[in-house]
């Protein structure tokens, strides 16, 4: 594993290896010359010209001598190569000690060769896709929904008048290079009365666990939100500047920036005409017509915009349709920014409807959701599932999204189809295949930056 990692192409390691095996190579062929010399033209007599005859292994065949000598030299080099960089290199080593060196090397160099990227939204969906995304490029950007109210992410809002942290954690211990561990101890929450409050409440359709609100003290509370809770008050309140500290201090592979660095609130406008606010309330309602965010006059964040004006590529979803994408893609400034932008824009389909929110909701019906909004014009491509076996979580009342395509709309982005679900879940998308999906659209797109959509632009203005 390790070898093929070492020999991938444009990690910057084999050419140099390739030099220095040059230069040996004409050093030994210089050694070789004279010794060549020694011992035809002026060879010692007696026991010296013995052990001279025995050191140039005289007494073989000459092709035996060359390939012994080829043998022996290579492996040498190599593993004289080898561990001169690691004594000049781990005295400086920031990496964790069980992670072999070229996983670093592999993700410094080849990864940052990979496409800008930016991916809008929040909940599971994001972190999922970034779990994917991670390993075909570092330049990679998340751009978060905030407006979380409910568990500990909504204790901590209401009680520090911060924005919401929760979706925000998740996406950074996707991208932390120190996943396994730091993801167990980011994701941990503290025991106490708030899980136990709420103990007799059906769990999430899809089967991920449930965030609580924390009764008293540190219960339900996770200790990622703590910790970036923490540095938004070293921060003197800063909450964008004490995301870009959480991004540092944990290594992210790319960054996590939060759509607004203000705290915001989603309201929600039923079939019906009744209004309804909070993102954690409005999760479970049906007949969901619009949703809008409060206050109006929010502005995005620097990071926000200044990545999706870089980006090759903005992928908008996975996640929950009306309290995860649309929240993000409501915040002022950002939809104008991504019709605004060159990027090629993918709007990835949920593999499977949400009980309550989007509950009989296909294809078509999403992309009406993204019409209603304002953004329905975004998309260049519509990424969507044609895997419908899957095996579906015990207790799950969804269904997966029917391929109903909206034949007028105008204009009209291109449906590409594939198997985008996790065989074993089929309320969850496959991290692997659906960064490969995306990929994949990239490479048949030119792999290049595009110039803004006009039709984009004027549709925004």
């Amino acid at each position: 594993m390790n070898l093929r990692r070492w020999l991938t192409v444009g990690i910057g390691v084999k050419r140099w290896l390739l030099v220095s095996f040059a230069g040996l190579l004409v050093l030994a062929l210089g050694v070789a010359h004279t010794l060549r010399q020694v011992t035809a033209v002026d060879r010692p007599s007696g026991p010296a010209g013995v052990v001279l005859d025995f050191l140039t292994l005289q007494f073989l065949p000459y092709q035996v001598r060359g390939a012994i000598a080829g043998t022996v030299g290579l492996v040498l080099f190599l593993l004289g190569a080898y561990r001169l960089v690691r004594a000049l290199v781990d005295p400086f080593a920031l990496w964790d000690r069980d992670q072999p060196m070229v996983e670093v090397i592999y993700q410094k160099r080849f990864l940052a060769r990979g496409p800008r990227i930016v991916a809008i939204g929040g909940g599971t969906g994001l972190s999922m896709l970034l779990r994917g995304l991670k390993e075909h490029t570092s330049n990679l950007t998340a751009v978060v929904t905030v407006a979380d109210d409910g568990g500990s992410s909504g204790a901590l809002r209401a009680e520090l008048g911060i924005p919401a942290v929760g979706d925000i954690r998740n996406c950074v211990v996707a991208l932390a290079d120190a996943e396994p561990l730091m993801g167990r101890l980011l994701q941990y929450r503290f025991p106490g009365d708030g899980p136990a409050s709420r103990a007799g409440k059906a769990p999430p359709a899809d089967g991920s666990p449930e965030e609580v609100a924390p009764q008293a003290g540190l219960g339900g509370h996770a200790v990622g939100n703590l910790l970036l809770a923490a540095l938004v008050q070293l921060q003197e309140g800063d909450f964008e500047e004490g995301v870009r500290e959480m991004n540092r201090v944990l290594a992210v592979r790319g960054r996590v920036v939060p759509a607004t660095g203000t705290a915001i609130t989603l309201h929600a406008r039923l079939d019906d005409g009744t209004e309804v606010e909070g993102q954690s309330r409005i999760s479970r309602t049906n007949r969901v017509d619009r949703v809008w965010v409060e206050p109006a006059g929010v502005r995005p964040t620097d990071d926000a915009l200044h990545a999706i004006a870089e980006a090759e590529v903005i992928v908008i979803g996975p996640g929950s349709l009306f309290t995860s994408l649309l929240p993000a893609l409501l915040v002022p400034g950002i939809r104008e920014a991504i019709a605004g932008s060159g990027a090629l824009v993918v709007f990835t389909c949920n593999v499977a409807t949400q009980p309550g929110e989007t509950g009989g909701f296909d294809l078509a019906d999403h992309l009406d959701a993204l019409g209603r909004h304002g953004a329905g014009h975004l998309p260049d491509v519509v990424l969507a599932n044609n895997r419908f076996n899957a095996l579906a979580p015990a207790g799950w009342l969804g269904e997966p999204v029917r391929l109903r395509w909206p034949p007028t709309a105008v204009p009209a982005p291109r449906l590409v189809l594939d198997d985008l679900v996790d065989p074993a879940n089929a309320h969850h998308h496959s991290p692997d295949r659906l960064a490969a999906a995306i990929m994949a659209v990239w490479d048949r797109e030119g792999g290049r930056r595009r110039r803004p959509s006009s039709s984009r632009v004027e549709r925004t203005a």
